[in-house]
């Protein structure tokens, strides 16, 4: 029995995925997410994605594992998750009136009989993000609906308030919000179209 399983336990990529009724299952990978800060904004999505998904693979035979890490860059510097409220204000601030990227890396993971990898693939999507000038009163409403601080950037495109934020975006909207549709079912159909029919 083929099985398609995502190595993500983010809610924002479970719905999206749900979105191309795609039948899968959820296990996160709890693997190490640390990073050398030398690489790349696209080598960091590259190399944790593909941690991600080479930890879960194991797990499962006959499988397609999905692994995915996305970041925000902006002026040369990653913006994780902000640590507290005053530290999201920050970041909004920071990113008010200009333009930052988001990235994901997405790996592609195929097992056989006996859990083994037997080949894989990996791509890089990034979006930019344009916003507009940021008005403070806006900026406190949202961090104080708590929704920042589980979202790189803090901020997620999808939220009532994130959507006031954005000007103009150039490039795969569901990136920002967490997963490249377009990009990943296009890669699915020449990597693992046999995943795709049995769906």
């Amino acid at each position: 029995m083929k099985t398609i399983v995502l190595a993500s336990g983010s809610p924002r990529r479970k719905t999206l995925l749900n979105k191309i009724d795609l039948t899968f299952t959820v296990t996160p990978s709890e693997v190490d997410e640390h990073y050398n800060p030398q690489w790349s904004p696209a080598e960091i999505v590259r190399t944790l994605a593909q941690r991600k998904a080479e930890d879960i693979a194991p797990k499962y035979n006959h499988g397609l594992i999905i692994g995915a890490d996305t970041i925000v860059a902006f002026n040369d510097s990653i913006l994780e998750k902000p640590s507290s409220s005053s530290d999201a204000k920050t970041m909004l601030q920071k990113l008010s009136g200009k333009t930052h990227e988001v990235l994901t890396g997405v790996t592609l993971i195929k097992t056989d009989n006996d859990n083994n990898i037997i080949s894989q693939t990996t791509f890089v999507e990034k979006t930019e993000v344009i916003f507009g000038d940021l008005d403070p009163k806006l900026v406190n409403a949202y961090v104080a609906t708590g929704s920042p601080m589980d979202k790189a950037g803090a901020y997620g495109i999808q939220d009532p308030h994130g959507a006031l934020f954005v000007k103009e975006i150039r490039g795969d909207y569901y990136n920002v919000v967490g997963f490249p549709l377009h990009r990943f079912y296009n890669t699915m159909k020449s990597f693992a179209p046999d995943f795709l029919a049995h769906q």
